[in-house]
């Protein structure tokens, strides 16, 4: 028997698809029994998870298998198996996900995990159950890392497997509406994985670590098979593609398009800015037809000096970012940028090029949505994570510190307490986006009517064109009360 945890990982009412454990529990099905305990929609997980362990012959050879990532899901994470580890001490615990893949030394020195799984989860899952169920060598089992005596033994990776040799996702095995939600897209978005990993090594990216710069991806035949039955069985209108990089191959991008463009199916998903500039007219034209509504880019800065130090690799460059804002406009595709302030050495010049790009690039195309972080590393050797160590900035020593609320907002590069950044720098990106976001009101909120866009842009108006973003109470009210 394996439970598959899924901790909490977002606000009440918007609960994603537990993508990552569906394709576990997918692989489990003919060979093992599972459950789904989501952390998102079980008020007490934990007794959940203890009634479901207590009901079996054997504990100890059941297994609790969780997915963790930084931020509130470690939280949850950490709190619900120390409590089942002090109630069921004989329990089997295993961590999977980004997270254990870069800190498995740190996860083991707990007394509540028994083992980590890296990179991709699969097969390995399904080898540790077989070892706890009947006996088994670990130290044979790729992509394992698991206590042996005082330390922590790490087995080498195994390949990652190909999507399509996979099973299909288990849609039968959850209540489907739960994870139905009205968005930008339509009224019956669901979200989709449609590949493993990512053939860049950007230096702030946790996909490096869980991917090694590999990509794996499902056949257009099998995404548009899946997609039919999404739409037919369960009436969704709307997809968000949560690969790292949907648009890495233009030919099966473009296939992609022409099988679904007759679904009826609205799209999103994430795609680098000088693959997409590399796309043809005629693709483009196939992803408009096919439901193509936007596009999520790691524009990250407005400068080309931090981008090469950001290891982006291919050809990304601000000028890229400005003419794709404009291509995109000419289609009716919103483009979403996503920018990393405050990167070192010199992070406040680096937040304020940055202020001046969003701005040209709200002139080239005033729909596009702009998303902003502060750097927050990742144990990847490069420049930034080498500036950033030389600056004070250490990685927590033990699964608590990770777990605190300072590291949960580092971690969702919220937090103020970086070594190298001013406390003010934080707060100026926040009156910078409230302005901005009140001059050029997104498109996705669907609460904003037409008055309100109006009247946000009409009170931010002389802030914007003077660039005086210090203190906008007056929009933070009107924002709260719209």
């Amino acid at each position: 028997m394996v439970i598959l945890f899924n901790p909490l990982s977002t606000t009440p009412g918007k609960q994603p698809l537990p993508l990552s454990l569906l394709a576990l529990g997918a692989v489990l099905q003919n060979r093992h029994r599972w459950t789904l305990v989501d952390g998102n929609l079980e008020r007490d997980p934990a007794s959940r998870i203890r009634e479901l362990a207590r009901a079996e012959r054997d504990i100890e050879r059941t297994l609790l298998a969780v997915t963790v990532m930084p931020g509130p899901q470690l939280m949850q994470a950490v709190d619900v198996c120390q409590r089942v580890r002090a109630d069921l001490p004989a329990l089997p615990i295993v961590w999977g996900g980004y997270f254990p893949t870069q800190h498995a030394e740190t996860i083991l020195a707990a007394p509540y995990v028994d083992y980590v799984i890296r990179s991709q989860g699969e097969h390995a899952l399904c080898d540790l159950v077989a070892a706890i169920e009947h006996g088994g060598d670990l130290s044979s089992i790729g992509s394992l890392s698991w206590k042996n005596g005082a330390g922590a033994a790490h087995n080498p990776l195994r390949p990652p497997a190909a999507p399509d040799s996979l099973p299909l996702l288990p849609y039968d095995k959850v209540e489907i509406g739960r994870y139905v939600h009205r968005t930008y897209l339509g009224h019956r978005t669901i979200a989709h994985s449609s590949s493993f990993g990512c053939p860049f090594a950007c230096s702030f990216c946790a996909v490096v670590a869980m991917a090694n710069r590999r990509w794996l991806a499902e056949s257009p035949a099998r995404l548009e098979r899946i997609l039919r039955h999404l739409r037919l069985a369960h009436g969704v209108d709307s997809v968000q593609m949560h690969d790292m990089d949907f648009f890495i191959s233009e030919a099966r991008t473009a296939e992609f398009a022409e099988r679904v463009a007759g679904l009826g199916i609205s799209w999103w998903g994430l795609g680098r800015v000088d693959t997409l500039m590399h796309y043809s007219d005629e693709t483009w034209r196939a992803m408009q037809r096919s439901g193509l509504r936007m596009v999520f880019s790691g524009a990250e800065s407005g400068s080309d000096e931090t981008l090469e130090r950001m290891n982006k690799g291919g050809k990304a460059s601000a000028s890229l970012t400005l003419q794709l804002a404009r291509r995109m406009r000419d289609y009716g595709i919103v483009p979403e940028f996503s920018f990393v302030l405050g990167c070192p050495p010199d992070p406040m010049a680096d937040m304020r090029r940055t202020f001046e790009f969003v701005r040209e690039i709200k002139r080239a195309n005033p729909a596009t949505e702009i998303v902003m972080y502060v750097y927050t590393p990742v144990p990847l050797a490069g420049e930034l994570y080498d500036d950033a160590k030389q600056l004070g900035f250490r990685f927590p020593q033990t699964l608590e510190e990770w777990a605190s609320d300072r590291w949960r907002q580092l971690s969702m590069r919220r937090g103020d307490s970086i070594p190298w950044l001013e406390s003010g720098v934080r707060r100026q990106v926040r009156n910078f986006e409230r302005v901005l976001n009140a001059f050029y009101p997104t498109v996705t909120d669907l609460r904003l009517r037409g008055s309100y866009r109006l009247a946000l842009r009409a009170m931010s108006g002389w802030r914007y064109r003077a660039r005086v973003y210090g203190a906008p109470y007056e929009l933070r009210v009107m924002q709260r009360v719209i």
